[in-house]
């Protein structure tokens, strides 16, 4: 083999091995713009995300703001026995598990079938006409949902029940009647989260290898069959994480959503842990209190997480982790 040769051999190598040697400070140089665009929301969460976390001291302490961390005194799991033994406790565990078990039964399956749905839509203009129109109420705030549903759904002048009078009958109390606020809040939830939700699936439906519909059209397979037998097994996988990820929210919930569609006249379901920890903590001063139950809320989530990613793992699913 020549001189030459060698060396043009040995090239490649080298730029490789001379890439590998060079430091952050050649990186942060060239990519300074990138980086410097990173920085604002690496300093968010920094500060609201990892230094707040000292802050959950004071879930164990008797914290007066007077005398601030080091100053209160600590009382250990006292504060959580005072606030497992709190009357709107159990309501409120109750009422934020049961919203969000509704909303994870209709809300979940809806974006799948949508997705599923959009998918067989062979015209572009009307697809892309679809998706936006559908992807639109997640940018409204939930302050502006709630006075839409006021307008749409109250009793007297609302646009709903003024059609349901006009055709001969009784208005029905959408928000002022605790039943069909529980239907109300559910369905309202439904319509704002779905057109969103179908983007990931959308996107996990388009790395479906198109022979497999190519085989199921040759054994006879319908559209809505391919769907059942081809789709849905293909995007498994991605399902599965976002049932993790939601199950992870059951005691959670949007504190923006109850308020904003929260009345004087329907109050049986509006009492929920974020709800709950907004008037220990911000109406009332009852920081420690407020804190202990955000804790508590948190751990009950992370361990929801872990256990419906062990039994993901357990059915022979990837899981999250």
């Amino acid at each position: 083999m020549s001189m030459r040769a060698t060396k043009q051999k040995a090239t490649p190598a080298a730029n490789t091995l001379g890439l590998h040697k060079k430091g952050l400070a050649f990186y942060l140089k060239r990519d300074w713009q990138l980086y410097a665009l990173m920085l604002m929301p690496l300093v968010f969460v920094i500060v609201f995300k990892y230094m707040a976390y000292g802050g959950l001291s004071i879930a164990f302490k008797n914290y007066k703001v007077a005398k601030g961390y080091a100053g209160s005194e600590w009382v250990g799991f006292k504060i959580f026995e005072k606030i497992f033994n709190h009357r709107d406790f159990g309501p409120a565990v109750y009422n934020t598990l049961l919203l969000n078990i509704l909303d994870l039964v209709f809300s979940f399956p809806m974006p799948i079938i949508l997705a599923l749905l959009l998918n067989e839509i062979r015209v572009k203009w009307f697809k892309k006409t679809t998706q936006t129109l559908l992807y639109l109420p997640h940018f409204l705030s939930w302050v502006v949902i709630g006075s839409v549903s006021l307008q749409m759904f109250s009793v007297n002048s609302g646009v709903v029940n003024t059609l349901i009078a006009n055709a001969g009958h009784s208005p029905i109390p959408f928000l002022q009647d605790d039943a069909w606020w529980l239907v109300t809040y559910v369905a309202i939830g439904v319509w704002q989260s779905m057109g969103w939700g179908t983007i990931i699936y959308l996107a996990a439906i388009t790395n479906v290898n198109s022979e497999l519909y190519e085989a199921a059209r040759v054994d006879g397979a319908n559209r809505f069959q391919q769907c059942l037998h081809v789709t849905l097994p293909c995007i498994r996988s991605t399902i599965v994480v976002l049932l993790i990820m939601n199950l992870g929210k059951l005691m959670g919930g949007s504190f923006e959503r109850i308020l904003s569609m929260s009345n004087a006249k329907a109050t049986e379901f509006t009492t929920t842990i974020p709800v709950l920890v907004y008037r220990w903590g911000i109406q009332s001063g009852k920081f420690s209190e407020s804190t202990a139950l955000g804790l508590f809320q948190s751990v009950i989530g992370l361990a929801l997480v872990l256990l419906s990613d062990a039994i993901a793992k357990k059915l022979g699913e990837d899981g999250l982790l």
